[in-house]
């Protein structure tokens, strides 16, 4: 039996490799090379291509991890050539394909050819391309058509719903001042959407439109033939060194903290019980309550609920999925029976009708389902004196398409994922650039109504695009996970301090974490999924300690805080009882110096090395240290909870 856990496990939850990307270079451009696609294109150091990627997806948009060999990289000063074979495959079907890159100090080409060896089911095979969001949204963009024709518009800055750009051949756009970057797709027809809205930092650039069916067999021996070439023209001006600490700088007293959840799934319900005392060390305030009549959910499933959320010291809020289309007054109303029969515990009352649940492709008719200001008219009988929250149990993207009549609800919600387009540690922490969008749109949406988050994890609790989440029975990074390894390294524990850093900037009302036991849990508890040391040992996850800290600063207020490198640092500063507490977290796998705004008088960072003590106290964070510094190095992924002076 292992007494320590491995590094990728305190890191990652998960013994899984990670393979460290190769830097391409061909004068001032650069690429990473990883799994065989290019990610951060860059001209002098600018970012002007997020990612350029061949991808193979299922039925379901899972993407397959592509099996390469016969790698090959040449390199020059002023050149760079890769090759190789790939297979995508499962044990139902089978798509193999040849991909070649080119690299100069001009341009950048990639080419994938590749041919269905069975007959392969898929949501999307074919090139994709990432735009950045940083210095691109709203900025000016050149458009060319599959038509030839040339159309001059804006990249969204607040997110667009559907896809702001169609039917493309090219997309030019200024990087930088006096640096223009085009992008040419050619072997079918590309458009945009804005992935803003599953939380990725990007817009997104896809093979097939969306327009036709999906999924679509792609017939054994068809053959499919696309490049993606990339043009750069000028150059850009120096940029400030990204290298020495990063510094922090207060502002003035902003917002009041928001107030800090767990969701809770009724199939965590015996094993929340069973660490209910220490669960409720944490301090959640409220406890979000998941029903759904359709999976067997009844009244005591509700009492249940809310004994639980009693016995954690929480508000119980209630998540109610409306099964029936016709007969859903009746449903609403006996619901509320069932609820006053046990004495109406929950303060706020969540709905959404069950097909809400699964994604509506822009321009397709939305399924039948309760007229939403009719439902919520019902919500408002059979809910007298209750708090009545509209929005989506599923991501932003159905919130943003499928809005909420605002004069029938007291509140605004939505729930957001990490990992649905990619699974790779960057990826999740890219993410979070992504909020403050989010936020912005959802301030449009809700104007004056207060707004919550919630319950989000980084991995999947539902799939609204396919059958189900990844169960993950080998404990790897994927895209649609549902059990994620990350949940429980530390990892988990600075992506959630970010998480809730940036809703807290928005004024948000409430910002609920994914549950309490489980795949989205705080703390281990037997289960059927793989959990490395954990298994052995038992203990919490990191991500308690993060959660336990945020919130007990609930309703606290909060300075602003500058961060000269927020992506690769996060935190917030709270004004309370003990004075001014700072909350950082290294977003990053290399270590990382931090300047101060103040002197620390006293200080305590979970980290690598104290990881096994922080798996056994649950007060790990009350143990600061008296500190006299302005400088604080946190390791990777490392969280800090530090007191100034």
């Amino acid at each position: 039996m292992r007494n320590e856990p491995s590094l990728p496990v305190r890191l990652f939850g998960t013994d899984e490799p990670v393979n460290k990307p190769k830097i391409l270079t061909a004068g001032p451009v650069t690429a990473e090379l990883d799994a065989g696609n290019l990610r951060h294109i860059r001209v002098a150091g600018v970012e002007v291509i997020r990612a350029i990627s061949f991808i193979v997806r299922d039925k379901d948009w899972g993407t397959y991890n592509p099996i390469i060999s016969d790698l090959r990289i040449k390199e020059a000063d002023d050149k760079f050539e890769v090759s190789y074979d790939a297979v995508a495959k499962d044990g139902r079907q089978e798509f193999r394909y040849r991909a070649t890159i080119v690299g100069t100090p001009r341009s950048i080409t990639f080419r994938g050819e590749g041919v269905a060896a069975t007959d392969f089911r898929t949501n999307r095979t074919g090139f994709v391309v990432l735009h950045p969001i940083a210095g691109v949204a709203g900025r000016a963009v050149e458009i060319e058509h599959t038509d030839g024709r040339i159309v001059h518009g804006k990249f969204p800055e607040l997110i667009d719903p559907v896809q702001p750009m169609m039917n493309l051949r090219s997309v030019t756009h200024e990087a930088a001042p006096g640096l223009k970057v085009t992008c040419c797709m050619e072997g079918d027809t590309f458009e945009m959407e804005d992935q803003r809205n599953w939380t990725d930092a990007s817009y997104k650039t896809y093979v097939r439109p969306l327009a036709l069916p999906w999924p679509y067999t792609l017939s054994a021996g068809t053959r499919l033939e696309q490049s993606v070439s990339l043009a750069f023209e000028g150059s850009a001006p120096a940029r400030p060194s990204s290298t020495g600490p990063v510094s922090l700088k207060l502002g003035k007293i902003a917002e009041t903290l928001p107030a800090l959840g767990l969701g809770l799934d009724p199939d965590e319900i015996a094993a929340t019980r069973s660490v209910a005392s220490t669960i409720g060390e944490l301090g959640a305030r409220q406890i979000i309550c998941h029903y759904d009549p359709r999976r067997g959910h009844d009244r005591n499933t509700l009492q249940a609920s809310a004994e639980i959320s009693a016995a954690l010291g929480a508000t119980p809020w209630l998540e109610a999925v409306v099964a029936s289309v016709e007969d859903f007054a009746e449903e609403i109303a006996a619901l509320g029976g069932a609820v006053a029969a046990i004495g109406s515990p929950f303060a706020t009352v969540l709905l959404s009708p069950a097909p809400d649940l699964k994604c509506t492709l822009p321009g397709t008719p939305w399924p039948p389902a309760p007229p939403p200001d009719e439902m919520f008219r019902a919500a408002r009988r059979a809910f007298p004196g209750k708090r009545i929250g509209g929005g989506m149990f599923s991501f932003f993207t159905e919130l943003n398409r499928k809005r909420p009549p605002i004069g029938e609800i007291d509140l605004v919600s939505f729930t957001t994922v990490a990992v649905f387009h990619a699974g790779d540690d960057q990826s999740v922490m890219e993410g979070l650039e992504s909020l403050p969008a989010m936020a912005a749109t959802s301030r449009a949406i809700a104007r004056d109504l207060p707004l919550a988050v919630g319950p989000s994890a980084i991995g999947l609790r539902m799939n609204p695009y396919g059958a189900a989440p990844m169960d993950n029975p080998r404990n790897i990074r994927q895209a649609i996970n549902y059990n994620d390894p990350r949940q429980r390294g530390l990892l988990g524990a600075a992506w959630t301090i970010g998480y809730y850093a940036q809703f807290a900037r928005a004024g948000f009302e409430a910002v609920t974490f994914g549950g309490t036991t489980g795949p989205f849990g705080v703390v281990h508890t037997p289960q059927k999924f793989p959990a490395p040391w954990y298994e052995d040992h038992g203990g919490l996850y990191p991500i308690f300690h993060s959660l336990r800290g945020l919130a007990r600063l609930s309703g606290q207020t909060m300075h602003s805080l500058d961060i000269s490198r927020p992506t690769e640092v996060q935190g917030l500063c709270a004004e309370g009882k003990d004075g001014r507490e700072v909350w950082l977290a290294n977003l990053t796998p290399e270590s990382r110096d931090v300047t101060l705004p103040a002197p620390a008088r006293s200080v305590i960072v979970l980290d690598l090395d104290n990881f096994v003590v922080a798996a056994s106290n649950p007060h790990f964070f009350d143990d600061l240290k008296p500190a006299d510094a302005s400088q604080l190095t946190l390791g990777p992924y490392a969280v800090s909870r530090i007191h100034l002076g």
